[in-house]
């Protein structure tokens, strides 16, 4: 890794984040590889040989990865996934075994309860503590691998990563950090002492909604080895074109987040205006719970608000009342989108519950578009 990353501004890192060496009348950013196989007469060697182990267009976007996660850093290694929930799978089981035991966010994603009776059909013990006030603390004793995401999807709860990886790693246990809604460009969790980053390439990272992608990166050893050859076994690999979009869209990641973290502050501000809503989060607001925590170790606080509506009956007349908003699932997309969370079970939320994500529209237009909506919804 360049020290020169290091130095550079996050714009400017983003912008050339992965490029090859500048060759006369080739493109800054080739292609997708689309291989199968590669030319490999006599011994296997070299660093393309198969096409589930290894893709030029994975390798760019791998290291353009590894320099917004890890600038400046040495003895990383980041690998790229077929979707964010085959890169928390990858981590999960490859690291644990029957008769470990693994600490998960009691309100996290909604795919982790089916992550948990999965690893408990494998044997595998699950605690579940909350993600606010450290909760998580408390059950750390003899796991092997404590998951943290923060902040939490959908209830925006953030944890002090530091506090936990210490307590972690003092009972010998290994951190996984779900960076999804914060991007490398909020928080940057291996600085923050955990063993891995994990996110959801989909969401914001490439923020356009058109492709599916995951990442895992640590550092390099024993536990990334695992997680290597658990994609080849698996299989579960991201494809050319979709490496290739992603790594175009990182290219404006700085610009589309701070365009839409702006906006989603003051969009917040203005629904704390509201009387008709309850439980507003979001980090960015110096009144919110985890505000201060979030302050300490994030950067930049997310493009994710949440809150309630009276009822479900409610919520869903907003979501059918708004014109600029998608009423669609996902987060981090360029184009806003909502949803009422409950529709999907799998959350611990009222049923008026929603969960917005603040895309690129102009503040002003978007603000207008919601307190619209809100008004037109009334009983």
């Amino acid at each position: 890794m360049s020290d020169r990353a290091a130095d550079q501004g996050e714009g400017t890192r983003a912008v050339r984040a992965g490029l090859p060496e500048a060759v006369k009348n080739e493109p800054t950013l080739p292609g997708p590889a689309f291989a199968a196989h590669f030319h490999l007469p006599g011994e296997v060697d070299g660093p393309y040989t198969y096409g589930r182990d290894t893709n030029p267009s994975w390798s760019l976007l791998e290291r353009a990865i590894g320099e917004l996660e890890a600038p400046g850093q040495d003895g990383v290694e980041t690998l790229v996934f077929a979707s964010g929930m085959a890169a928390v799978s990858a981590v999960l089981f490859s690291q644990l075994r029957a008769g470990d035991t693994v600490v998960l966010p009691g309100d996290g994603y909604q795919v982790l309860p089916l992550i948990r009776a999965q690893l408990e059909a494998y044997g595998i013990a699950v605690r579940t503590a909350p993600t606010g006030g450290d909760a998580q603390l408390d059950v750390l004793d003899g796991a092997r691998l404590l998951w943290i995401e923060s902040p939490s999807n959908p209830g925006l709860d953030v944890c002090d990563i530091r506090r936990l990886v210490e307590a972690a790693h003092a009972r010998g246990a290994l951190v996984a950090v779900d960076n999804t809604l914060a991007t490398p460009l909020g928080q940057r969790p291996l600085e923050l002492g955990a063993d891995f980053s994990v996110a959801s390439g989909t969401k914001q990272l490439t923020g356009h909604g058109d492709v599916l992608l995951g990442y895992v990166i640590g550092r390099e050893g024993g536990p990334m080895h695992a997680v290597r050859r658990w994609r080849k076994i698996v299989g579960a690999i991201a494809g050319p074109m979709e490496a290739w979009l992603a790594h175009r869209s990182i290219a404006t990641l700085q610009m589309r987040v701070d365009r839409q973290n702006a906006t989603a502050l003051v969009l917040a501000q203005a629904l704390r205006k509201r009387p008709e809503v309850t439980g507003l989060r979001y980090p960015g607001l110096p009144d919110d719970p985890s505000h201060k925590i979030a302050s300490q170790q994030m950067r930049r606080y997310g493009c994710v608000v949440s809150f309630t509506l009276p009822t479900r009956t409610r919520a869903d007349r907003f979501l059918d009342a708004l014109r600029l908003v998608d009423d669609a699932t996902s987060f981090g997309g360029v184009r806003s989108t909502a949803e009422r969370r409950r529709r999907w079970g799998g959350d611990d939320v009222p049923e008026g519950f929603i969960r917005f994500s603040v895309g690129a529209e102009d503040p002003e237009d978007l603000v207008a578009d919601v307190l619209r909506a809100l008004d037109e919804s009334v009983d």
